[in-house]
């Protein structure tokens, strides 16, 4: 979202046909490796941020269920934010809980910033320092964390890295410097954040983390247009990552220029779908717009970025996942309800019997 500004528990978990037991304690590392696969029969998943406030983390039961009250369908996972506020990298312990005993995939963004509304560069956190090893201490205890928790777990660190809107963008780690760090053809600022979530995915491998499905998410398009914020730049790589994940947003505020989701995708898809070399499945991440001033303007925005997407679509099948931003902060307001006429829009869209809320996994 581009913003300004134990005791043992046995839980009952049912993930697409089957059921397992699942203890939030335990210890037992498998090394099996559990990742998120595309649905069958070429389905859509249906997810979401579902209305989860300021600071993106604040993941209750009521709030999930309130969302999908709205939507009318079920979720198959819950979008938030893991904060590393005032230099504390902490695995979010009782959100994963929560959302897997209310029966979604939790799925972490793992966002290294000081603070909410902290301005770039932050103060604490540089790629630099990360490569360099100076987290490894919490990033390991993390790794545990994630290990031990016992369930499935999607995640990504460095949410739309090529929006300079984030510190942990180019701009602010080498922009267009070649000569200071790494291989002297490629850009300092994109390859330090390449080699930074290359670091973090290699220790949550070491400490046998393999429940983790890893996102690379980026913003379409990148802001600044420009050779040294490019997507790919930033990818770690096919043997990273396992999904490729995009932000698709319209207006975010009556300043801003109306486009159609269509507009948007269609201008960066070629450099999207050139990202993996091996074709990794692709999801929207995040997306949403504002009200307009023209009659049902958001509303058939919606309607025409679900139809886009489903079958029959320009771009089915080649997304595997749509997951919603709904929220609402200062004068933007993304949520489905934000008029009876985009909630209907959005209701409409996603009954499709395209989208599905079950995941699959390789396990």
């Amino acid at each position: 979202m581009k913003k300004r500004g134990f005791l043992v528990l046995f839980i009952l978990a049912c993930f697409g046909s089957g059921c397992k037991t699942i203890s939030y304690d335990n210890n037992e590392n498998t090394g099996v490796e559990e990742k998120l696969l595309p649905a069958d029969d070429n389905k859509i998943y249906h997810a979401a941020f579902p209305g989860l406030g300021a600071p993106e983390d604040g993941v209750t039961t009521e709030k999930m269920s309130s969302f999908e009250t709205l939507a009318g369908e079920k979720i198959t996972w819950v979008y938030f934010s893991n904060n590393w506020f005032n230099g504390v990298i902490k695995f979010p312990k009782e959100n994963v809980k929560t959302i897997h005993k209310y029966g979604s995939v939790p799925f972490i963004r793992l966002m290294p910033r000081a603070s909410y509304e902290q301005n770039p560069p932050d103060p604490i956190f540089t790629m630099q320092k990360i490569i360099d090893g100076l987290f490894d201490a919490d990033l390991i205890q993390w790794a545990d964390d994630a290990r031990d928790c016992g369930v499935p777990l999607l995640a990504e660190f460095g949410t739309e890295c090529n929006g300079q809107w984030f510190s942990w963008n180019a701009a602010f780690n080498g922009a267009n410097s070649k000569a200071i760090y790494g291989d002297p053809e490629l850009y300092d600022g994109m390859e330090r954040f390449r080699d930074a979530y290359r670091h973090i995915i290699d220790i949550t491998k070491k400490e046998g983390a393999t429940n983790i499905t890893w996102f690379f998410h980026v913003n379409a398009p990148g802001d600044p247009s420009t050779d040294w914020n490019t997507m790919k730049g930033y990818y770690p790589g096919d043997n990273y990552i396992d999904w490729i994940g995009l932000s698709v947003y319209g207006a975010q505020s009556k300043d801003e220029k109306w486009r159609s989701f269509q507009s948007i995708l269609d201008s960066s898809w070629t450099e999207i779908s050139t990202i993996s070399a091996t074709g990794k499945p692709i999801a929207i991440l995040e997306w949403g717009t504002i009200e307009n001033q023209m009659a049902d303007g958001k509303a058939e925005w919606i309607t025409s970025a679900i139809n886009l997407i489903k079958e029959g679509g320009k771009y089915y099948p080649y997304i595997k996942a749509l997951s919603f931003w709904h929220s609402s902060f200062s004068q933007t307001n993304l949520r489905i309800d934000s008029s009876p006429q985009s909630l209907k829009a959005y209701q409409s869209g996603i009954s499709d019997s395209i989208f599905t809320s079950k995941p699959k996994f390789s396990k």
